[in-house]
Order: structure tokens, then sequence, then C-alpha cells
């Protein structure tokens, strides 16, 4: 009697789930039929491109600029991508981060099966950090995702208020989508690891659907990465099944990503410039601790910097972590040095924030805080904040005026004559250009005056230590 029971139990859990996955199938054929079985697609419009994680405050949206052409061509059964971009800045200029330009910016983004690399000119240069997003959006379009649902065996589809929600996973990402009652894609849903916002949700919703060709394609298309829109569509023109024949570089299919270098120069007796990659940071050594200014791009970053922190002062825990302002490639290591046991010194419209979104789960990519949590502690700054110590002093002050960021902060050691900033000069300055770059030298030589704070050397966040001269020419040609 008892092996009748949990053989009628077995059977009775098998069969509602062999109907589901059948209803899975039936409503993608349904969709993959109304919206037109294709091999690839390619659609072009204009729009809005907005900088990820470079927002002006903490509550503000990421910073747009004008997209005047736009097109993206995929090819699924390859899975290979290219787009192509040009954007421009609004008039009048917008406020906050990203690197700012005069003129047009141009950007063509490739992708063959696991291979990514960007063409700049007639030169290819390997992208091997964007490759797996760049696979993953493939499957977030419209019939990109109505393919990867039936390739990853979906079995799961959820009525909703606004359609049939259809959930499958592909390699360790979760992907939704939503297929309305004319069997149209409205919707598809995932999570992406990024080191501030932990699983950082990616939302695009598709609408305004019509016919090219005997295809149905969105007209209205907008992305979102944690809330806020990176991306929007006015989509003019769709063609079906055509050719996209991409080969990949030998340089793309060689890369790998570099090895984390960090370099120390003294500057000073007890500090330290920390460089070696795209972004630096500076050690300030006291009697009995040590303070890092810094902790940018991700959390292997900072563990490099921290590790050649203990080699340069021994015995010594990093007491105080000073972050010049929250963009995400200053503020993505910040999560270390709180699990370091580090307090963060930062702009007192930041605390909020960190608190609020460093409590999303780091499921993706687990850090050393999600894996041992622990409060962080703060200390903010509004107008000036000074830490002596031992006959070591610094002063943290805010930069008034700036269209960087609405809490940018510089600090100064006012025994070495030494300034520390991040974004507003960046050595060597040809690298970057346009007036709104010149304008942001203007401010930060203009706040260094009204300070008046005695500086010998620019020890910057980008780039490497110059004289203040050398801002002066700039800020004052």
């Amino acid at each position: 009697m008892t092996r009748k029971l949990t053989g009628l139990l077995t059977l009775l859990l098998v069969v509602p789930l062999q109907l589901a996955a059948q209803d899975v199938k039936t409503v993608l054929q349904a969709a993959s039929k109304a919206m037109g079985d294709v091999r690839s697609i390619q659609y072009s419009g204009t729009g809005h491109f907005y900088a990820l994680g470079q927002a002006y405050s903490p509550t503000s949206a990421w910073p747009q600029n004008n997209i005047t052409s736009y097109m993206r061509a995929i090819d699924y059964g390859s899975r290979s991508s290219r787009e192509e971009l040009t954007q421009v800045e609004p008039t009048p200029p917008r406020v906050g981060g990203a690197l700012p330009f005069a003129g047009e910016q141009k950007q063509i983004n490739l992708l063959s099966d696991q291979y990514a690399w960007n063409q700049v000119g007639n030169a290819s240069q390997p992208a091997v950090a964007t490759a797996e997003e760049r696979q993953l959006q493939i499957w977030l379009t419209p019939h990109g995702f109505l393919k990867a649902a039936m390739e990853n065996n979906a079995t799961t589809a959820k009525k909703g208020s606004g359609g049939t929600v259809v959930s499958f996973t592909a390699g360790k990402f979760k992907i939704n989508g939503t297929i309305d009652n004319q069997n149209m894609v409205t919707r598809t849903a995932t999570w992406i690891p990024n080191p501030v916002l932990g699983d950082m949700p990616v939302e695009t919703t598709y609408s305004a659907y019509k016919d090219f060709n005997g295809v149905k394609f969105p007209t209205m298309i907008i992305q979102k990465h944690g809330g806020y829109p990176v991306l929007d569509l006015v989509v003019t023109s769709v063609q079906s099944n055509a050719t996209l024949n991409l080969s990949v570089p030998d340089a793309a299919r060689t890369t790998t990503l570099p090895p984390l270098k960090v370099t120390s120069q003294k500057l000073a007796d007890g500090i330290w410039f920390l460089a070696g990659g795209s972004h630096n940071s500076v050690l300030v050594e006291y009697p009995t601790y040590l303070v890092m200014i810094e902790a940018p791009l991700d959390e292997a970053r900072s563990m490099a910097v921290i590790a050649e922190s203990k080699k340069l002062a021994p015995n010594k825990p990093i007491k105080y972590l000073i972050n010049t302002h929250h963009h995400f490639d200053h503020s993505g290591g910040l999560r270390t040095y709180v699990a370091e046991g580090a307090t963060i010194i930062t702009h007192e419209m930041n605390k909020a924030y960190y608190e609020r979104v460093w409590q999303a789960p780091h499921t993706l990519e687990p850090d050393r805080l999600a894996q041992n949590p622990k409060k962080p502690t703060f200390i903010t700054v509004k107008d000036k904040y000074s830490l002596t110590d031992g006959g070591r002093s610094l002063e943290i002050y805010p930069l008034e005026g700036d269209t960087h960021n609405a809490g940018l902060m510089m600090v100064y050691m006012p025994k070495e004559k030494i300034l520390v900033e991040a974004d507003d000069f960046s050595w060597p300055a040809g690298t970057r250009s346009g007036p709104r770059y010149h304008a942001n030298n203007v401010n930060l030589y203009r706040n260094i005056q009204h300070l008046k704070l005695d500086v010998k050397t620019i020890a910057p966040i980008h780039g490497e230590p110059v004289p203040l001269s050398e801002l002066q020419k700039v800020a004052t040609s």
C-alpha cells in the first residue's frame, strides 16, 4: 500500500511539471510565430545613451547624451553582434560624470561568440571584460529571448497582469520575459554583478510593435540598469535575416585580462602614490594606522592596493578610507575596505546612498563583505574635515561649483603641499579635451585659490603627479 501511495505522489508531481513544460513550449512557439522566426535581425534608430554609475548626485539618474545614429545587427545562430552608435552631448551640457567630449563620439562594439572587441578607426581593440555581458544582451532582445528560452529548456510560465512570464537560467544568469496577449515580448529582465549595486537589475521594455516585412519588432526600446535608463531608442528601420559576417581579430582571440599591477611612488615621507592601472590611490601613514585615499573600480583592485600598502607600512591597519565621490569607478572598492574594518570618510550626501545600495544581495559575484557581513561606519563631510595625529595632518574640502559631481571632494596635505583630486584634472591633459573639461580645470584652480591652499604637487586619481603649474597653464589659458 505504501509503495502504491509513493508512486501516486510521484505521478502527481511529475504530471504538473510536464504540463508546465508543455505550456511554456506552446507559449514560446506562439510568440515565435506571431513575431517571426528570424535567423538574424538588424535595427536602426535614434535616442539617448546614459552613463551608468556617473550620476551628478546619488539620487539622480545617469547622465544623458543624445544618440544621433544607432544600428545593431545580431546573428542568433553564430551568437554575434555589431553595434554602432554616434552620440553628442546635449545643449546645454549636462552635469555628471563620464568622459566629456567635443563634437561627435562614435562607437563600434563587436562580438563573435566568446570574443569581444571594439573598432576604433582602422584599429581593433580587444574588449575581453565585456564579452559576457554582450552575449547576455543578445538573449535580452525580443527574438533572442524566445530562442534562448527554447534552448535553455524554460520550464515555468506564470500568468501576470502584463501577460505570461517565462523564466529560464542561462549560465549564472536567471532571465525572465513577459509575453503579452498578442504574443509579443514586452519585457525582459535579469541581474548582472556590479561592485556597487551587487546583483544589479537589468530591465528592458519593448513597446509600439510594428510589422517590418512580416516580422514584428518594437519601435520603442528602453533598458534600465539599477532602476535608471541606460539606453532608450526610437526604432525607425528593421531588416530580418541579413548576413552578419564578423572576422575575429587575432588580438581579440589571444588577449586575456592582464594581471593587476600596483606600483608605488614615494611623494613624501609616509605618503605613497599607488598607480599601475587606470585609477590611482594615495596611502598616508600615521603613527599607529594608515589612511587610504580612494578605492576605485572593484574588490580585485582594492585587494591589490591593500596588499601593497601592507608591504610599504607593515603591521598598521587601514583605519580610514577617504572617498572622493560616489561615481562607480571611484567607489567600486569601498565594500572591500569596510570588510577590512576601515571607516569610510565621504561627503554627507553619500552615506544614506551607500547604506541602502550595500544591502542588495551579492550572489553573482560574492565579495568579502557579502561573505562576512559587517555594518559600515562613516565619517561624513559637509564643509571641511581635518585628520591630525602625531604631527601628520590632512584636510578634506568639498569642491564648490563642480559640474562633475555634487559631492566631489579633494584632499590637501599642508606640510607636504600635496593635493589629491579626482577627475577635474588628469595628466597628461592632452588625453582629454573639450570645453567641459576646461571648465572643471578652471573650477578646481579657483577652489584652490579661494581656500588659499599652498599646493606644490597635484596627485590625480587619473594620470601621474605633476606640479600645480601644469593645472595653472590649462586653467588660465
